[in-house]
């Protein structure tokens, strides 16, 4: 008989899959948790400052989902529904921009936080996902940057 045991990464990565319904994997090389970017899901990343900012108009909003930091690089990551860059103009494109914005393209990937990541404060939730699986649609948070009023990092 084979005993399979899962490590402490696989154990973090199916609970995301299972409780938190984020179809996440975990990379074998680079042995992170991946979230692939498109259909179903999408993500925003800006500077700490305005995230708070977008985060708390989301609330007021009732438009809140999950959001993780990246601290040393003083980074905030929205997931959203899916990636739909035809879904904002030039000058939402060009704001995204000044405010230090990304929008992840589809087809892309994005690493979510691990157990090890929470522990070391390298990668962790501010407003972690539920077990309804809700994120705001993009074009919210995408609003909500270009309505903020900050413009730099």
């Amino acid at each position: 008989m084979t005993t399979f045991t899962e490590s402490p990464l696989e154990r973090h990565c199916r609970r995301y899959r299972e409780k938190d319904l984020l179809p996440a994997v975990v990379d074998p090389v680079s042995h992170r948790i991946l979230l692939h970017i498109g259909a179903a899901y999408g993500a925003v990343t800006m500077p700490t400052e305005l995230g708070e900012r977008v985060l708390q108009r989301l609330r007021i909003a009732g438009l809140t989902g999950p959001v993780f930091a990246h601290p040393r690089a003083r980074r905030w990551t929205f997931l959203t529904g899916p990636t739909r860059h035809d879904e904002f103009p030039a000058a939402a494109a060009a704001e995204l921009f000044r405010r230090y914005t990304t929008v992840a393209g589809t087809g892309s990937q994005i690493v979510l936080p691990s157990a090890a990541d929470e522990a070391s404060g390298y990668r962790l939730w501010v407003a972690g996902p539920d077990a309804h699986g809700t994120r705001p649609p993009q074009h919210a948070v995408i609003d909500a940057v270009c309505e903020s009023g900050l413009h730099s990092p």
